[in-house]
């Protein structure tokens, strides 16, 4: 639970102020029903532009997508057949199988692999039956626009692209893009739970408001762009809201990723506690283990997911503010540096339980932190996350 306070010279704390998330909204519900159609027919493709890829590179095109490479071979075989239906509007396909479960399931696989598919609803089936011997299935996606809008929006969606990539740094590593997309997408996105198309990407490139899965895609799109492994997780956080975030691979390890918890305006949604008082983006979920997600979030994703174990592409280890035990010199570095540097706020990520209460009980409740700090009217606005073991100071 995160808690926000100010903190008094000479004078303990009563206590900090509380934090409450506010509700995330449920993910997108699947629609899935019986109704009479005709004939199969097949729908010229969309432009290279829109789909990137050509019937007979569709199954090569995948193997670099986290839950088609979790699949047996006959659940890929479906998971093509829904995913070329999807992706060229068309009607009736017939499926290589009649069990409505894998159907369900391998549809979900299809959207968590790909975030560009962003018209897309939900589908239809139809039952073929003799007698009382389901004898096929035929699928039909459901689109929230015409194929002619989703072209349109493909070409809005390519200028935001272009300009977010843009301003990438040219010799950013792996670490370095997956740090720049979240600092950009939280930086030009509020979290809205009225936005439109708050489901997918066009929300947060098109409209610049969304919630937790158009946050999530929107993640998962840009570092595809830019080479980087990433997929959607589904799963639900604190109170058993609904949520979605991104696995992600850096230098060949696997970390998590959850750019909505990363955005102020997501974190002062149920708070009486002024947004200026929440540090603009919490690095708490950039590059974080299983372990750590665990302490808020809960899986509920269509495929295993793998333990993510490594802290090295960690936002706190890398930037240097990871504490594996009190070190009162290396606190005083920091906050000068910060000063030096302009910045408007410091957090410090501890390692685990005990040293997150030894700083706390040094800089908080013993007051040390007025010695790092240059305060005006002897007080200091802070936030502490005791499920993230982290400390976040104003300048």
């Amino acid at each position: 639970m995160k808690k926000t306070g100010v903190l008094l010279l000479c004078m303990l704390l009563s206590g900090a102020l509380l934090y409450v998330s506010g509700s995330l909204p449920e993910r997108e519900s699947r629609l899935y029903k019986q109704e009479e159609v005709g004939a199969e027919q097949t729908v010229e493709k969309l432009p290279e532009q829109v789909l990137a890829r050509t019937d007979d590179t569709l199954r090569e095109a995948q193997e670099n997508c986290y839950a088609f490479g979790r699949l047996t071979k006959e659940e890929q075989d479906l998971y093509l057949e829904i995913l070329d239906a999807l992706l060229y509007f068309r009607e009736n396909v017939k499926l290589s199988t009649c069990d409505k479960e894998l159907i369900s399931r391998i549809f979900q696989c299809v959207l968590n692999d790909h975030p560009e598919i962003f018209y897309v609803e939900g589908y239809t089936y139809t039952e073929y039956t003799l007698g009382t011997l389901l004898k096929k299935i035929t699928f039909t996606g459901s689109y929230s626009i015409s194929r002619e809008e989703a072209e349109q929006k493909q070409v809005q969606i390519e200028d935001y692209v272009n300009q977010c990539l843009a301003e990438m740094p040219e010799d950013a590593d792996e670490y370095g893009k997956v740090k720049y997309i979240y600092e950009y997408l939280i930086h030009h996105t509020d979290y809205d739970a009225a936005a439109k198309d708050s489901q997918n990407i066009c929300s947060v490139f098109l409209e610049r408001k969304s919630v937790c899965q158009g946050y999530a895609k929107a993640t998962q799109y840009l570092l595809n762009r830019v080479g980087i492994f990433s997929t959607l997780v589904l799963g639900r956080v604190v109170g058993g809201e609904g949520h979605a975030w991104n696995l992600v691979r850096i230098d060949g390890q696997y970390y998590y990723v959850d750019t909505t918890w990363g955005d102020a305006s997501y974190q002062a949604v149920g708070s009486d506690y002024p947004a200026g008082k929440i540090p603009t983006i919490n690095y708490d979920y950039l590059c974080v283990t299983t372990e750590q997600m665990e302490q808020t979030h809960t899986f509920d994703n269509v495929v295993d997911l793998p333990v993510c174990t490594a802290t090295d592409a960690n936002y706190y280890v890398r930037e240097g503010v990871y504490f594996e035990e009190w070190d009162e010199e290396r606190v005083a570095k920091i906050f000068a540096d910060s000063y030096r540097k302009g910045e408007a706020y410091v957090t410090l990520k501890c390692a685990g339980e005990a040293v997150y209460q030894k700083m706390r009980k040094t800089l908080i409740e013993e007051q040390g932190i007025f010695g790092y700090l240059d305060c005006q009217g002897g007080a200091v606005s802070y936030v502490e996350n005791e499920k993230q073991y982290s400390l976040s100071f104003w300048l």
